[in-house]
C-alpha cells in the first residue's frame, strides 16, 4: 500500500510541481557552470548504493562529503544554493527516486555512500531495512542540527511506528517545517 500510495503522490506532484521543477532547472543552469542536476551515491534499502537526483546547490569543486563536515560549507554554495537548500527546492529531482522506488516520500533520509557512522548505526538498529525517504521524522525533529545517535533514534522510532497515518502526519509537518524554514543550518 505504501509503494502504492508513494507512486500516487509521486505522479501528482510531478504534474504540479512541474512549471517550479523547470524554473529552477533554468535558474541553476543560468546561475553557475556545472549540470543542473547533481547524482549523488546514497545508501538506500538494505544498504544498497543508488544514485540520488538533486538540483545542484554547490560549486562542481566541492568534496564529496556531508556538508556539516566541510569546514566552511557557505564558501560551495552556488549564487542561489541558499535559497535552493532553505526552500527544499534542490529535493524536488527525488521525486524521480520515489517513482523508480528507490526512495519512499517518508522514511530515514538516505545517507551518502561515506557516511560510514551512519549506516553503521541505522544497520544496528535495523532501518536499512525501509527505504530512505523525501522526508522522515528525524528530519521533522531536527533536521541538519541532529547528532548521528538522536537521528537514528528517531529513525527507528519511524521504523516501530511506520503507519499511513504516520507518514501523512510527517507530511504534514515537514510541508509546515519547509514553509518556515526551520532546523536549516546551510
Amino acid at each position: 500500500m505504501k509503494r502504492i500510495f508513494d507512486l500516487g503522490l509521486a505522479l501528482c506532484a510531478s504534474i504540479v510541481l512541474l512549471i517550479p521543477i523547470m524554473l529552477t532547472a533554468l535558474c541553476v543552469k543560468l546561475s553557475s557552470r556545472g549540470p543542473i542536476v547533481y547524482w549523488s551515491d546514497r545508501v538506500g534499502k538494505h544498504n544498497q548504493i543508488f544514485k540520488m537526483p538533486k538540483f545542484r546547490s554547490m560549486r562542481i569543486d566541492t568534496p564529496a562529503v556531508a556538508t556539516h563536515l566541510l569546514s566552511n560549507p557557505e564558501q560551495y554554495l552556488t549564487p542561489i544554493g541558499s535559497f535552493l537548500r532553505k526552500s527544499s527546492l534542490d529535493e524536488l529531482p527525488q521525486l524521480w527516486s520515489i517513482l523508480m522506488g528507490d526512495m519512499s516520500f517518508v522514511g530515514p533520509r538516505p545517507a551518502l555512500y561515506n557516511q560510514d557512522d551512519l549506516i553503521a548505526l541505522r544497520t544496528e538498529a535495523g532501518v536499512h531495512t525501509i527505504p530512505p525517504g523525501l522526508t522522515g521524522w528525524a528530519q521533522i525533529n531536527g533536521r541538519d542540527e541532529l547528532p548521528i545517535p538522536q537521528k537514528v533514534a528517531l529513525d527507528s522510532y519511524y521504523l516501530q511506528h511506520q503507519s499511513l497515518g504516520f507518514d501523512l502526519r510527517i507530511l504534514l509537518l515537514t510541508f509546515l517545517k519547509v514553509i518556515r524554514r526551520d532546523g536549516i543550518t546551510h
